[in-house]
């Protein structure tokens, strides 16, 4: 059913309206607020019919490209080099096994072929990027293991395609084998990762060197060259949303002009994307046909999270070093959201026989994760005592007013223990010419700099300086170790 330009402009108005304001009660009730937009969603439909599945399933993979890269930026070597691993055996063998065990009993459970019952079980196979990002954004949960499972999220959907694709064909064309298509998913994830890189470094370097009118642009730039990496990757056969990930992380990783302004740019950007696609995805959705999956959706939610995804975790991570605690928890965070419903737009797309069925089920299963697995996880790291034992620290913003055509910038400098600037007045720093300290985050409060006034650890500086000037700013209050991770990074 096509609608008319009013109602379209309406459902965008109501999406973001309603999606705003629902985040003010997520907190509240103790739910993650992507539940509370899919509910949305189920209530809007009931004001605005909408059953345009391409359209949601083109604004889902342009969310997904968005969170990813937004989640991607936040990232840092240092946290996700050590669990490469683990997280890639996640992304890979676990994913397989909770497909398989969980397409095995979907066949049984809704009345499924073999086939049909492996397509719905590749669909929610994967770990959601979108839930994980949104989830333990805000979480006090140690790095490890947050960093795990947002690196597991972030590169598992090439997995969860490959095995949906495949599964399609397979039912479509009886003939054809998925021992054929095993060539493409290797193909996938190497051009994703080699692109991704390739699109890094040109991102990093295309930002820092082309001048601009106004800094506003830079992350409009940033969002265009991160689509850019999705197309070309695509095109060329491999993993467009694993490419995009790599690239986010390797830009989020480099010495990066207007860094402050893009980031800042990224999260509201994808938060709003979040509303929209969980939204739109609810909209899709009316309660009365989830009333005839009920009880199987149920049943499946349950095999799904206490059978499937432990026993993926638990063999995908035999041989890492991880404890009983931390794989219980990795298993309980299994969080499904957009992309499983997004994949369940395909079979429908396909004209797979019960694609209705498929996407309901595969919808009822994304919201029993959402509410249950979503809304403990806190609860579940306090009880296994994986928190960090430290608040995370949330700086407030520092708005700043650029210009693109100024010789100047504002960087954001963080201060560790091995910073030369730790307990040094700011008369004393030798810094270059036309350079000035404007502003202090400590514990998360913002300090006006004087002359007399003494760098500690863990402070953030905002720092005033010539763009020529940057990295002897930065060796001044950050030490030649700025330099040397300059060099390894590029």
């Amino acid at each position: 059913m096509d609608l008319s330009i009013q109602s379209l402009i309406l459902l965008f108005a109501l999406m973001l309206i309603v999606g705003v304001v629902s985040t003010k009660f997520s907190n509240r009730l103790g739910l993650p607020a992507l539940v509370l937009f899919l509910l949305a969603g189920m209530v809007l439909n009931r004001i605005i019919f909408f059953d345009n599945v391409e359209l949601t399933q083109l604004i889902g993979i342009m969310a997904l490209i968005i969170i990813l890269f937004e989640g991607g930026t936040q990232t840092k070597w240092e946290h996700i080099l050590p669990i490469i691993g683990p997280a890639s055996s996640l992304a890979t063998i676990g994913v397989l096994i909770t497909s398989l065990i969980t397409g095995l009993a979907a066949m049984y459970i809704l009345g499924f072929t073999l086939l049909e019952g492996m397509l719905f079980g590749a669909i929610v196979g994967s770990t959601d990027a979108a839930a994980v990002f949104s989830v333990l954004g805000n979480k006090n949960i140690k790095k490890r293991l947050t960093s795990t499972l947002e690196a597991e999220s972030g590169s598992n959907d090439p997995m969860a395609v490959f095995l949906t694709i495949s599964f399609i064909e397979l039912i479509q064309i009886p003939d054809s084998t998925i021992w054929s298509a095993v060539g493409d998913f290797f193909l996938q994830m190497g051009l994703g990762l080699v692109l991704g890189l390739v699109f890094g470094k040109i991102t990093v370097s295309v930002i820092n060197n082309i001048k601009l009118d106004t800094a506003g642009l830079y992350p409009v730039l940033a969002m265009g060259l991160a689509t850019l990496t999705y197309i070309t990757a695509d095109i060329f056969g491999g993993s467009g949303l694993l490419a995009v990930y790599v690239m986010a992380v390797f830009v989020g990783n480099n010495d990066l002009m207007y860094r402050f302004t893009i980031l800042r740019f990224n999260e509201g950007f994808a938060l709003m994307m979040q509303i929209i696609m969980f939204i739109l995805l609810g909209l899709l959705v009316f309660p009365k046909e989830l009333i005839g999956v009920f009880w199987q959706g149920i049943l499946l939610s349950l095999i799904l999270m206490f059978i499937a995804r432990p026993i993926a975790v638990f063999i995908s991570m035999v041989f890492m070093k991880y404890n009983l605690k931390e794989k219980l928890f990795i298993s309980w965070a299994g969080l499904k959201g957009a992309v499983p419903i997004v994949l369940a737009t395909y079979p429908i797309l396909a004209g797979v026989e019960n694609h209705e069925l498929i996407f309901n089920a595969v919808f009822f299963v994304v919201l029993i994760s959402a509410l249950t697995q979503g809304s403990t996880l806190s609860w579940l790291a306090e009880k296994l005592n994986l928190n960090s034992g430290k608040e995370k620290n949330i700086f407030p913003s520092l708005e700043l007013i650029t210009l693109g055509n100024t010789n100047s910038e504002i960087m954001e400098v963080a201060i560790t223990d091995l910073s030369p600037a730790v307990n040094m007045n700011l008369i004393d720093l030798e810094l270059p010419p036309d350079t000035l300290i404007i502003g202090i985050i400590r514990n998360q409060q913002l300090i006006t700099p004087r002359g007399t006034s003494i760098i500690t650890q863990g402070d953030t500086l905002y720092v005033l300086s010539k763009k020529e000037n940057r990295d002897k700013a930065k060796t001044v209050l950050m030490g030649n170790n700025h330099l040397r991770k300059k060099e390894a990074k590029g």
